[in-house]
């Protein structure tokens, strides 16, 4: 009884404990966010991705090849560079010298969550980019995301269209998953190439919430709830839902699902929308059998392959992080080492 009466008090105290720095973190996070909504303070990166990886061959070749042998390579190198540096010096005092500089590549990347958060970098990453295409010039975006909101993955696309809508080429490339609103991002691109394994499709809606009607009226609990407008709300998760509201609901994901549709075909009219857009998903060999990606590359291939004769970017809005944003980070830690510690003592006292 002593051993249960003393792990019921540490299991007070640590659920006490994690509660109250759930409590900090939550409001420090949402101050951060609230703060950086009105301010979107940050900077563009800029790297040069050829300059990228000719280190790492250089950094290759300091290790792999005899002394003498690099020697004379870099000798070589250093002629060529000079040499392409007084045609390029050249070119610039002509005035068809936008004719013939090095095309541009530039790469961005979204990292999709279910509010499509990323959204945010993206729409400075696309600002910046857009005043400084050329003709000539493309987009490769890499779109990882499993899908989420409708309304947050909608703005995205919108995002992207701005691309297209400006007539600059499109190059989508998902490496891992374009699933759902990760799908209605990547359609919007003139080409979409994916990995052979990458998770595609996922055409549908998807809506659940649980229902604690019963067990509230178990405990005599009443619960209520007061709306102005028939369809205000229709489903609820603590009162009772009825047919007519789950009708209603049921509707307006179909309506949801045919917008999807709608967009999906406005943006690629090939693909046989009715075999697709059943929710389901399909891997990229799968998935280019069916139209819904063009080529099976990743995202890396075909970087590499335009290095020789473009000149690649890859560009990133970075959020200046506030006082506010940083400590929202050092609490998560510190709430990590602390689940950690709990765990720990807790194996401690059930070991015999």
């Amino acid at each position: 009884m002593e051993y249960i009466y003393e792990y019921g008090l540490f299991l007070a105290q640590a659920i006490t404990f994690v509660a109250a720095i759930l409590i900090v973190v939550a409001g420090v996070v949402a101050l951060g966010q609230r703060q950086r909504a009105e301010h979107h303070e940050g900077h563009i990166e800029v790297r040069d991705l050829n300059e990228k990886y000719r280190d790492i061959g250089r950094h290759i070749q300091d290790m792999v090849v005899e002394p003498e042998q690099l020697k004379a390579s870099k000798k070589a190198e250093k002629k060529a560079e000079k040499a392409r540096a007084k045609a390029e010096k050249k070119k610039r005092g002509k005035a068809a010298d936008d004719a013939q500089r090095r095309k541009r590549l530039y790469v961005l990347d979204f990292d999709g969550d279910l509010r499509a958060s990323a959204t945010d970098n993206l729409r400075e990453e696309i600002s910046a980019v857009l005043p400084q295409v050329q003709p000539g010039d493309e987009l490769l975006v890499r779109v990882e995301s499993p899908g989420g909101l409708v309304h947050g993955y909608g703005l995205a696309a919108s995002q992207l269209q701005r691309i297209r809508d400006a007539g600059v080429p499109l190059t989508i490339a998902v490496d891992k998953v374009a699933a759902s609103g990760g799908y209605m991002m990547a359609c919007v691109g003139n080409r979409i190439i994916a990995a052979p394994f990458a998770v595609i499709g996922s055409i549908g809606v998807l809506a659940q919430l649980p229902n604690f009607h019963r067990l509230l009226k178990k405990h005599d609990i009443d619960f209520e709830l007061f709306t102005a407008g028939e369809y205000k709300r229709t489903v609820t998760m603590f009162g009772e839902n009825t047919d007519k509201g789950r009708e209603k609901f049921a509707e307006e994901l179909e309506e949801t699902h045919d917008l999807f549709k709608q967009f999906v075909s406005s943006n690629r009219p090939a693909l046989d929308i009715a075999k697709v857009a059943t929710g389901e998903i399909w891997y990229g060999r799968k998935a280019l059998d069916v139209g819904l990606v063009d080529e099976l590359q990743t995202s890396d291939a075909f970087v590499q392959g335009r290095l020789a004769d473009w000149d690649v970017f890859e560009v990133k809005f970075v959020f200046k992080k506030n006082w506010q944003q940083k400590l929202g980070l050092a609490a998560e830690g510190a709430l990590e080492k602390a689940f950690l510690r709990i765990w720990q003592r807790a194996m401690e006292r059930s070991t015999p």
